[in-house]
């Protein structure tokens, strides 16, 4: 699947993601690896903003990243602001498949696109787990 370039009206919820001296490397700017932590973080950070993920108590059910993939149209460097857009493209039984955009200061078009899978499994068993209310309801409106 070939991920196009996006534009900021192509997602429903933003996150802020501060870019820090260590990400540039010897080329000058952020280094590919750094972006995957970025989606990371985004996808997270929203979750627990929204009650559906506790990093400390624990919950059921975990989500487990089973495939990744990043396309990139413009550099990034320290000490730009990046905002990541996200949305969720497939919704299935037990699976969410996030897309970001990262976007460099107040630019429209995106420095770069990609995407997850999130399978979200018991925690103790690792078996498949169905996606159900407030977590469902949630992803749904991403959509």
């Amino acid at each position: 699947m070939t991920l196009e370039r996006t534009r900021r009206a192509d997602y429903r919820r933003f996150e802020p993601i501060e870019t820090r001296w260590s990400d540039n490397d010897v080329y000058g700017h952020v280094n590919n690896v750094v972006y995957y932590a970025w989606f990371d973080t985004a996808v997270n950070r929203m979750l627990i903003a929204e009650g559906l993920l506790d990093i400390h108590g624990g919950n059921d059910s975990i989500g487990l990243v089973v495939e990744t993939g990043c396309r990139y149209f413009a550099s990034t460097a320290f000490p730009d602001a990046i905002t990541a857009g996200i949305r969720v493209a497939k919704l299935g039984t037990s699976s969410v498949r996030y897309e970001i955009g990262l976007f460099r200061g107040d630019e429209d078009e995106a420095a770069a696109v990609g995407f997850f899978v999130h399978v979200y499994v018991d925690r103790e068993t690792r078996r498949p787990k169905a996606l159900e209310g407030a977590m469902r309801a949630f992803l749904t409106r991403l959509t």
